[in-house]
């Protein structure tokens, strides 16, 4: 694997890390935020890996790096999941604010 991937693959994992943290603060605006964050950094590890496949055939990926991808798509689905346990409750206040808002329009 390319060295260059695997950063961006750190960098979406740190900002999934730092999305749990907002949420366990309750800091929602901070949490959309740096999911904009990662939706950018899904684009471009998107955008290196299709310029990989244009390039030169590339020898295989290292044990060692595949393992470290590995380990880092299974820490950013563990905080995925427990963002969107602790984000239910909120989202449903927001679901019922929104629908209490419209009744009052009319």
């Amino acid at each position: 694997m390319d060295p260059q991937l695997l950063t961006y693959y750190e960098a979406i994992e740190r900002a999934s890390a730092d999305m749990l943290a907002a949420a366990r603060a309750g800091h929602w605006d901070e949490v959309l935020k740096l999911e904009g964050a990662c939706v950018l950094l899904i684009s471009q590890l998107k955008h290196a890996v299709e310029q990989g496949d244009t390039a030169a055939p590339r020898p295989p990926a290292s044990l060692d790096a595949a393992r470290a991808k590995s380990r880092i798509m299974q820490r950013i689905l563990v905080n995925d999941a427990e963002i969107r346990q602790l984000a239910e409750p909120w989202l449903t206040e927001l679901d019922d604010t929104l629908a209490a808002r419209g009744r009052t329009l009319h």
